[in-house]
């Protein structure tokens, strides 16, 4: 049996890992009676972690939120991967996460053990970060945050929405899943007035709380929420859509091709398509063109001749 202060810290490991247990799963995980961990939870809660209890059948314990934030308990792994994450943090289409992100990262520092410590800083010292210029559709850390909560908790959201030409609605939506790319995150939920999942980019969310009620959650859209995403954000929306065959394996197309560009497709060890769309034939060609890869149009027709008519633009401004 462990002694009572390693318990402890299992104990804290544990409701920090699962949202909820029951009173006899931790006792047979930690080796005692139901009696010493309703002790146990009260000592935690003496130090301060708000542990919940719920009677009945279905009832067991869940670690809250208190007033203050209690220290969590990492493993070697947890420890560097939270590190890592925070140096490299600067710069991912989130308002402010830079300097939030080096305070948090001086604060994990300080407590590392030296041998995490020394992996951690050898990965900075030895790291040119390449990041690009500054964006400027930054989303605010508590809506994402507050986001992330109302799809944890299947809590209904109601928030003023602004699309691609600023105009605003006014939407009540099912919240599923936050989809992050390398610069922007998006918010896939069903949209109760207009009945049918909807993709929302979360820098252009307002929320305007209360939220709920509580709703049942549905099926997911699409097993892969992230290609789901990808197709509505790099084609659905626009007005002209096409394929393209890419004269190369899907891997090294996937090196040149972002998600928010298209959805790749493998169609053999040689090749693979590409779908994308643009606001025109002219932004398709530059689109497609800016890829750098061999390529060949299989629809629209209408891209075909769009080619030919900047080749020979470009024909003549070099001759």
């Amino acid at each position: 049996m462990l002694e009572t202060s390693a318990r402890l810290l299992r104990l804290l490991s544990l409701l920090q890992a699962h949202r909820d247990w029951s009173g006899a799963d931790l006792a047979d995980r930690l080796g005692v009676t139901p009696r010493t961990v309703r002790r146990d939870v009260d000592k935690l809660r003496v130090l301060g972690y708000p542990v919940h209890a719920h009677p009945g059948t279905g009832g067991g314990y869940q670690l809250g939120a208190g007033a203050e934030l209690p220290p969590l308990l990492l493993d070697d792994e947890e420890a560097v991967a939270v590190a890592v994450g925070l140096r490299t943090a600067a710069g991912h289409g989130v308002e402010g996460i830079g300097e939030t992100s080096v305070r948090a990262l001086a604060k994990l520092e300080q407590v590392l053990p030296s041998r995490l410590r020394r992996r951690v800083s050898a990965l900075g010292a030895f790291t040119v970060p390449m990041l690009r210029g500054p964006e400027t559709s930054t989303v605010d850390p508590g809506v994402l945050t507050e986001l992330a909560g109302a799809c944890r908790d299947s809590e209904r959201l109601r928030f003023d929405y602004r699309d691609h030409g600023g105009s605003a609605t006014r939407r009540t939506v099912e919240p599923h899943r936050l989809v992050c790319t390398e610069r922007r995150w998006y918010l896939v939920g069903w949209d109760v007035d207009r009945a049918d999942w909807r993709t929302f980019r979360a820098d252009r969310i307002t929320l305007t709380p209360p939220h709920g009620p509580r709703f049942e959650p549905r099926p997911a859209p699409a097993e892969d929420l992230a290609a789901y995403v990808s197709r509505g954000v790099s084609s659905s929306v626009y007005a002209v859509r096409a394929v393209v065959r890419l004269r190369v394996p899907i891997e090294r197309a996937a090196e040149r091709v972002s998600p928010s560009w298209g959805v790749l497709e493998a169609v053999d060890e040689h090749s693979s398509l590409l779908r994308t769309g643009a606001a025109s034939l002219d932004v398709l060609v530059i689109h497609v063109m800016l890829i750098g890869l061999d390529f060949e149009v299989v629809e629209p027709p209408e891209l075909t001749e769009a080619i030919r008519t900047a080749r020979d633009r470009l024909t003549r401004a070099l001759g």
